[in-house]
């Protein structure tokens, strides 16, 4: 896991992730919250993704250190560039193939990318993820999404 300055307009986001998913600190709500949303990015058509994320750009700390400009919205963005390049490459998105992924696989992503920490499940994460996530997002938007879950995974997001 990354110890990388976490932006101070992320931290109420972020606290909330950990509290609800019972995790130690801001850092591992971070970096699995960046999982969830990769593995949610590789379910959706560029334009979904793209609509995120503007969803969840809010004005930012207005400084010259970069790591107070963060967003949500940057944690919705792939911080792996090669990652990001090749999302922005792939063929036209196929709804009834979207790259395979499956309830168990969604969860399996989750805590094997994750480094999930012991005594915690990717279920409590991904609620917890997708929680503090659906009070950012327009209504319109949250059934957008829910329309690309998998069976249980769109029963969370529809519980969260």
């Amino acid at each position: 896991m990354s110890t990388t300055d976490i932006a101070q307009d992320n931290i109420p986001f972020l606290e909330k992730i950990m509290k609800s998913a019972n995790l130690s600190d801001l850092y591992e709500a971070r970096d699995l919250t960046e999982i969830v949303y990769r593995t949610m990015r590789d379910l959706m058509p560029r334009e979904t993704i793209e609509g995120v994320e503007s969803e969840l750009h809010k004005e930012a700390v207005s400084t010259n250190n970069k790591a107070l400009q963060n967003e949500i919205a940057d944690l919705w963005k792939d911080s792996n560039p090669l990652v990001a390049w090749l999302s922005k490459i792939r063929p036209k998105f196929d709804k009834s193939a979207p790259w395979g992924i499956d309830d168990n696989l969604f969860i399996t992503r989750i805590e094997r990318e994750g480094g999930m920490p012991a005594g915690n499940n990717g279920v409590n994460v991904i609620k917890a993820v997708f929680a503090a996530t659906k009070q950012e997002l327009s209504q319109e938007r949250v059934q957008e999404i829910s329309d690309f879950l998998p069976g249980k995974i769109q029963e969370l997001w529809t519980q969260a």
